[in-house]
């Protein structure tokens, strides 16, 4: 079976040319890197203006295998062929590494990018995918599989904290700015007036452009503008990760994306929200199988009866607003939002009786649904998830039921009927909140 991985976007806050100084660090060898013992240039190219560079190593692996699985493979390292493609006009570098040994056993391949931020032309993006198939190891497919994994998901947080660090190394060596390829060689550019007359509407939509870009820039707000290279089919970004949906490990982060994309493709660019997503992968342990069963499931039953349109639609009829006690108030020391429902005072058998299930269990989704949205519009006020402490960070409001003056008999009917009716099968997994019921003391 082939593993995938793909990471979100990975944001540094200075220029490409800055980055791609603090990556050249990197060879031929080290030390941040244990398992990188050493690299041996075998080819190389560079255009006569300078614009492209490519070069292509062979990397040595010291790779933290059982001594019983070297034995077996008859050899202490690996090798790894990679070819970086550097565009100092266009300020791209495309990275493609593949393995060398074991070739016809393990099939390896990554392909990584830095490039301009869409937003910012003075950050730069990073972003990185891979596969791994392993095909026949001497019967030690599955431990290979897994020290890869383990391997490959440990480098990947480290290859951050090397690029900061060799960053860090170059201010204090005073160097903070080098040019661009275009401001050593304003000479090479094309000039603009031999490309033709530009129309006056044209040439007033790309100052607004240039104004916003710079505005954009300015503000220095990282969370803001990542919110616009994330869309339906783009990539997500790592700051967007760790203030919407809380901390992941790589494969967690991984598979949220393969999801996305998966789901982007299929449904034509229109996929529930992130945390959404992510509460169905927790609920069935990341498995991407699984969780596409169960998502197009509840996909399917939210189209079907509109579940989407509920909170622009719905009004409740006046025997709700009346007799029906609950409401929103306010939030709790966490954050989260919570829902005082004073059941304790509520004829739950005459509002049953009186409405139905159905219009009484349409009442509770639209609660639910105003429920998340004011976890989304509080997650981004404070840029951190709305979760439990005990569960993991998730969209979760705070439920309070008063049962003061309650009677038991008076809510069996909705606690203990197990409800058949087509538009009552509702998804648990979507919705979460935090119960606290307040009961009288006992005399």
């Amino acid at each position: 079976m082939v593993q995938k991985y793909q990471s979100p976007v990975r944001v540094y806050k200075q220029p490409f040319e800055l980055v791609m100084a603090a990556y050249q660090k990197r060879f031929p060898t080290c030390d941040m890197i244990p398992v990188f013992v050493g690299s041996d240039i075998l080819n190389e190219e560079e255009s006569e203006d300078k614009a492209t560079y490519t070069v292509e190593r062979r990397c040595k692996l010291n790779v933290n295998a059982p001594y019983i699985l070297k034995r077996v493979a008859g050899c202490e390292y690996v090798y790894f062929v990679q070819k970086n493609a550097l565009n100092r006009r266009e300020r791209t570098l495309n990275i493609s590494a593949f393995n060398e040994s074991f070739s016809s056993r393990v099939v390896v391949k990554e392909n990584c990018e830095y490039s301009v931020h869409p937003d910012n032309s003075d950050w730069t993006c990073f972003e990185q995918s891979a596969t791994l198939e392993v095909k026949s190891f001497f019967g030690f497919e599955n431990m290979v599989e897994k020290i890869a994994i383990k391997q490959y998901t440990a480098n990947i947080k480290k290859g951050k904290e090397i690029i900061e660090h060799f960053l860090t190394e170059l201010q204090n060596q005073g160097v903070t700015h080098i040019p661009t390829w275009c401001e050593e060689n304003p000479h090479l550019m094309v000039d603009p007036t031999e490309e033709g007359p530009v129309d006056a509407k044209d040439e007033t939509e790309t100052e607004e452009g240039e104004n916003s870009l710079s505005r954009s820039g300015s503000a220095g707000d990282a969370h803001s503008s990542n919110e616009r290279i994330r869309g339906a089919d783009a990539n997500l970004d790592e700051d967007y990760i760790e203030h919407n949906l809380g901390m992941l490990n790589p494969i967690e982060e991984s598979t949220l994306i393969q999801l996305r994309i998966w789901l982007s493709d299929t449904h034509n660019g229109k996929i529930p929200r992130d945390e959404h997503i992510l509460r169905f992968l927790r609920s069935r342990d990341f498995s991407m199988e699984k969780t596409r069963e169960i998502l197009c499931q509840s996909l399917s039953w939210r189209k079907q009866h509109q579940i989407d349109r509920l909170l622009d639609s719905y009004v409740p009829c006046e025997t709700l607003q009346q007799y029906y006690l609950g409401g929103w108030h306010h939030h709790d020391h966490e954050g989260r939002p919570v829902y005082v429902l004073k059941l304790g005072q509520m004829d739950t058998k005459g509002v049953l009786k009186a409405l139905g299930e159905e219009k009484i269990l349409r009442h509770i989704l639209c609660i639910m649904e105003e429920g998340l949205k004011r976890c989304q519009e509080l997650s981004a006020e404070q840029k951190k998830p709305m979760c439990d402490r005990q569960a993991p960070p998730t969209s979760t409001t705070d439920v309070i039921i008063p049962l003061h003056h309650h009677h038991q008999d008076s809510s069996d009917d909705v606690t203990n009927n197990e409800t058949t009716t087509p538009s009552t099968q509702v998804e648990p997994i979507r919705y979460s909140c935090c119960c606290c019921n307040h009961r009288p003391p006992l005399r």
